[in-house]
């Protein structure tokens, strides 16, 4: 179809086109409706679903319509019950409507990219599960790209539907598997307008850090860090304390050629005295993703079902269901009860017995959000004994370390702490971490652990780091002042925007209902070398309207809000079209599909 095929979100202009073509299609063509002397065809669900549009240079091909969670309701429901189809009650699910393709077209790519391009901007908000109603004689277009029969059959008008759903991770992988070469070859044809990435990420877990690619991977360019505000991970705006420098520079080269201490013993025996906890139930690694790999490959299998936040660190998603493969459940944490962990409800939940693990992240990730120790300890008390409890208490300087559930972990065969030393200790580039277990599980962890599992200067870097308390408690002191000045100035940007700062070393700004996207936000910003972090992909709760932004000192937290003040002066454009889409967009008796 060549160079000029353009995928975007529809425009005010392009809501005629497709009123009328849903009419000459719906109406006219298949019958479904009863023609409308206006010759345009509209339903209820218009103004707040969204359009996706295939162009070739002035002329309209096709497109699809996708409903989001967020609107608490879906088409479907005029035909299925929540009884009759229970997945409509499913907190992640998109419906996929109305793929409909100018009739000279149909023969192309068209409609398959659409859908293509529907699945990649469900994606990029946090869907894990697309349902979709599909013309029967269409059917085998929607088995070939992995859409299965849920068992009902929907009839309206002179048409019948299918109805058809899927996982999004098991669709988007299936669709890389059959058409990766045809998709390599439309990505350089297609002039791709979406605010979601054309191609997934080929393996691993999205943990931000795009501001590197700026900076450059190959480490030939490292001059280009003091241009880019890496704000889109959270590594510590400080420098690590004066030991820590002094142990790394006082004989690099020893350092760099000399094997550590193969158990890392000297590491352990200042994190027990540190935490002033016996060493035999400690166990380190170079960095907490090294820790969540290794126990939870030892303790998971396909069979296991484990339990996650959600919204929540997704390291721990990408493990349980991408690597081993786990049946994964999601608690949902909700923005308008402020993101907390409800401990009568999550006892509940785990108190069915169901699960082999549940992971917390506390202060949760990206939420900002603490759970009080006491709390949690009351809802583990009353758990299943066969659940095991995984606490990551990557942030908890930021609240009080009397808040740790370090010392229950010690002697509760039940849970373990996970604790970075990354982010609190400006250590990230070293990678050490340490967990805490009972000394059986400690010490099984310990079997499964390579030698020299840290380098020497992450051991040297990670001791000193520990032997330096008041300097790391004073930047805590320090971060607590620095987010609040930025949540402030951020604030202050534009009313609509909702800025979040909790407890942590991070806020979050969400931007108004209608506006621009979170992605859009995000490559604006790093138009001015200013890189945040678009939490969409991570949950639908935040429904593609939510960065994440790192406290950086006052320079830096200048240069963000500069960014942001640019990029919004940039984007309301795209604020007010979108509203007049709505304005424009009338519903009717009729709803077509």
């Amino acid at each position: 179809m060549g160079r000029d095929l353009q995928l975007r979100a529809a425009t005010p202009e392009d809501l005629e086109w497709i009123h009328e073509l849903r009419h000459r299609v719906y109406a006219q063509e298949l019958g479904q409706h009863v023609p409308d002397p206006t010759g345009r065809l509209r339903d209820g669900l218009d103004g707040d679903n969204v359009y996706l549009v295939a162009a070739r240079g002035t002329a309209r091909i096709g497109f699809v319509s996708l409903t989001p969670p967020w609107l608490g309701r879906y088409a479907l429901e005029k035909y299925l019950t929540h009884d009759e189809l229970p997945l409509l009650a499913e907190d992640d699910l998109f419906e996929v409507r109305i793929l409909t393709v100018e009739p000279r077209w149909r023969t192309t790519a068209a409609a398959p990219l659409l859908m293509y391009a529907a699945l990649r901007w469900i994606a990029a908000r946090g869907g894990r599960r697309v349902v979709a109603m599909g013309l029967t004689e269409l059917l085998g277009m929607y088995l070939a790209v992995g859409l299965r029969p849920v068992g009902h059959t929907v009839h309206s008008g002179a048409v019948t539907f299918e109805v058809l759903t899927g996982g999004v991770a098991e669709l988007t992988k299936l669709t890389m598997d059959r058409y990766r070469t045809t998709l390599e070859r439309l990505e350089s044809e297609v002039d791709w307008r979406l605010d979601a990435a054309f191609a997934p990420r080929p393996d691993g877990c999205e943990h931000g850090g795009a501001s590197f690619t700026a900076i450059g991977t190959d480490f030939r360019s490292l001059h280009r860090r003091h241009q880019v505000v890496a704000a889109d991970v959270l590594d510590a705006w400080f420098p690590p304390a004066p030991g820590v420098r002094a142990a790394l520079t006082e004989d690099p080269a020893w350092a760099a050629r000399t094997s550590p201490p193969t158990g890392a013993e000297g590491l352990l025996a200042e994190t027990a005295t540190a935490r002033a906890l016996p060493a035999r139930t400690l166990a380190v690694g170079a960095g907490s993703s090294d820790l969540i790999f290794r126990a939870f490959g030892q303790w998971l299998t396909r069979e296991s079902r484990v339990l996650l936040m959600d919204p929540g660190y997704g390291e721990y998603a990408h493990v349980t269901e991408r690597v081993i493969g786990c049946r994964v459940d999601r608690f949902r944490l909700r923005r308008e009860e402020g993101w907390r962990i409800d401990p009568a409800r999550l006892s509940a939940v785990v108190g069915s017995g169901r699960y082999d693990l549940v992971v917390l992240v506390n202060p949760n990730n990206p939420t900002g959000r603490h759970a009080p120790a006491a709390e949690l300890r009351s809802v583990i008390a009353t758990a299943p004994d066969r659940t095991r409890w995984w606490i990551d208490e990557a942030y908890l300087g930021y609240v009080d370390p009397t808040e740790s559930l370090a010392g229950l972990a010690a002697t509760d065969p039940r849970v373990v702490v996970c604790t970075s030393l990354s982010k609190m200790y400006a250590l990230s580039g070293m990678r050490a971490a340490y967990l805490v277990a009972e000394p059986d599980t400690a010490e099984r962890l310990r079997r499964w652990t390579p030698p020299w599992p840290v380098s020497l200067p992450a051991q040297l870097a990670a001791v000193a780091a520990l032997r330096a308390p008041a300097y790391y408690s004073d930047c805590w002191l320090r971060t607590h002042a620095l987010r609040g000045q930025l949540a402030a100035a951020l604030g202050g940007l534009d009313e609509t925007v909702v800025v979040e700062e909790a407890v942590a070393n991070f806020l979050t700004v969400t931007l108004p209902s209608g506006g621009p996207s979170a992605a859009q936000l995000v490559n604006e910003c790093r138009r001015h070398n200013v890189y945040l972090r678009d939490l969409s992909p991570m949950s639908s709760e935040y429904e593609g309207r939510t960065v994440r932004i790192a406290v950086k000192d006052t320079a830096e937290n200048a240069r963000i809000v500069a960014a942001c003040r640019a990029a919004l002066d940039v984007l309301r454009p795209s604020r007010s079209a979108s509203l007049v889409s709505m304005a424009e967009s009338v519903p009717s008796a009729g709803s077509a599909r």
